[in-house]
C-alpha cells in the first residue's frame, strides 16, 4: 500500500487555485470509474467489494491504529493512505478529485455544502462522559479576568471561520447570553501553536486550545497568571466523511462500507490499548513524550459510537442554526448531512459483529 499524497500550503493562492480547477475538471465521475451504473442514493449498501476496488484515506491516525493491530494488511480493497487531516485539508483535496474520505469534526461537512461541494457523512463517534472529557478548554491570557462566560464580554476572543473552534466561539457565547457584538473576535488559524502564542503575547485574551496544547499552555505560562475555563458544552464529535458523488460509485460504497467498520475496530482498539497506543502513535509517530501522550489518553476517555445518530443531527442542526445566523448562510437541513445507510455498520462492533 502506498504513502498517499502530502498537502503542501507552498503555492501561491492564484496558483493553487488554477491547479485545484485543472484536476478538478479532470477528475473522472464516480461512473466514469467504475464504467457501469451508478448506485442510487436510497439504494442498499453493496455487502461485496469488487476486485480493483480502491479508496483514498485521509485519516491519519486511524491508519496508524490499524498498523498497530495488525488490521491495515486486511482489507479486501487497495488503501492510498493520503497525509490530509482538517476539514480546508480535506475539502481542498475533495474538490480535486484527490480524496475519497476524510476524518473531521463537525464544522467541515457544513461548510462544504455552503461552498457548493456535495458531501454526506458515513460514520460518527462521540465521547462518553463529554463534559468531563472536553476537546477543548477556553484559555485564558495572563492577567486577564475570565471566571465564568459572563466575563467573556469585552474580551479580545481567536475566532478561526470554518473550524471547530470557530462554532465553538459562537456556541460557548451564545451560552454566555453575548453576541460577537459583545466581544471583539479575532481571525486567527487554529493550527499548531497559534493559539496558545496568542494568549501568552496578549494578541488575544481568550481562545479554545485542545490536545496537549492545554497542559503545555498552562504548565508553560501558569506562572504569569494563565489559565482555563471550561466551557460546559458537547465539542466531541468526529466523523468520516465523503463527497456525495463518492457514494454513486458501487465499489467505492462497498469499500466505504469495509472502511467504516475497521474504522470503528481501530477506535475502539485504541482506547482498549492504551499503552501501544501511546508509545506508536504519540511517542513514535506524533513525537510527544509518553507523558503527554497519557495526558491525551486520559482527556479522550472512551468512545460512543452510537447505533442512532438522532440526537447527533439533532446537535448538529443546533450548530447549523448558529452558523447560519452569524454567517448569513442560508439554514442546512443536518440531516441530509448523512448517509444513514452506514449508520447499523460501525455500530454493528457493540454487538460483536
Amino acid at each position: 500500500m502506498s504513502q498517499g499524497p502530502h498537502h503542501t500550503s507552498s503555492l501561491r493562492p492564484t496558483l493553487a487555485a488554477l491547479v485545484l480547477l485543472l484536476l478538478t475538471a479532470c477528475a473522472p465521475s464516480a461512473a466514469q470509474e467504475s464504467g457501469g451504473p451508478e448506485l442510487a442514493a436510497q439504494a442498499p449498501l453493496p455487502t461485496v467489494v469488487p476486485q480493483g476496488a480502491r479508496l483514498i484515506v485521509g485519516d491519519p491516525a486511524t491508519k496508524v491504529a490499524l498498523q498497530l493491530s495488525g488490521e491495515i494488511e486486511t482489507f479486501s480493497f487497495a488503501i492510498e493512505w493520503a497525509n490530509i487531516s482538517g476539514g480546508p485539508q480535506t475539502s481542498e483535496a475533495f474538490r480535486a478529485g484527490a480524496l475519497d474520505v476524510g476524518a473531521v469534526a463537525d464544522i467541515p461537512p457544513i461548510h462544504a455544502t455552503w461552498t457548493g461541494l456535495p458531501v454526506k457523512i458515513v460514520a460518527s463517534k462521540f465521547r462518553k462522559d463529554p463534559l468531563a472529557h472536553p476537546t477543548y478548554e477556553l484559555g485564558i491570557a495572563p492577567g486577564v479576568h475570565v471566571r465564568t462566560l459572563a466575563d467573556l464580554r469585552g474580551k479580545k476572543i481567536a475566532y478561526s471561520p470554518g473550524q471547530a473552534q470557530g462554532a465553538l466561539v459562537l456556541r460557548v457565547l451564545k451560552k454566555a447570553g453575548l453576541t460577537k457584538n459583545d466581544v471583539e473576535l479575532i481571525e486567527l488559524p487554529s493550527t499548531g501553536d497559534v493559539y496558545p502564542n496568542a494568549l501568552a503575547s496578549r494578541q488575544v485574551d481568550v481562545a479554545p486550545i485542545g490536545g496537549v496544547n492545554i497542559k503545555r499552555y498552562t504548565a508553560k505560562f501558569g506562572k504569569d497568571g494563565a489559565t482555563t475555563v471550561q466551557h460546559g458544552l458537547r465539542d466531541d464529535p468526529a466523523h468520516l466523511y465523503v463527497r456525495t458523488e463518492t457514494l454513486k460509485d458501487p465499489a467505492k460504497a462497498a469499500a466505504l462500507r469495509e472502511y467504516v467498520a475497521a474504522w470503528a475496530r481501530a477506535s475502539r482498539w485504541i482506547h482498549e490499548h492504551p499503552k501501544e497506543w501511546i508509545d506508536g502513535y504519540y511517542v513514535k509517530d506524533q513525537g510527544l513524550n509518553a507523558a503527554d501522550g497519557q495526558y491525551l489518553v486520559d482527556q479522550a476517555g472512551e468512545p460512543d459510537i452510537p447505533a442512532d445518530w438522532s440526537e447527533a443531527i439533532t446537535r448538529h442542526q443546533e450548530t447549523i442554526d448558529i452558523l447560519a445566523a452569524e454567517t448569513g448562510n442560508e439554514p442546512l437541513k443536518a440531516e441530509d448531512l448523512y448517509d444513514r445507510r452506514f449508520e447499523p455498520v460501525a455500530a454493528a462492533l457493540k454487538e460483536g459483529a
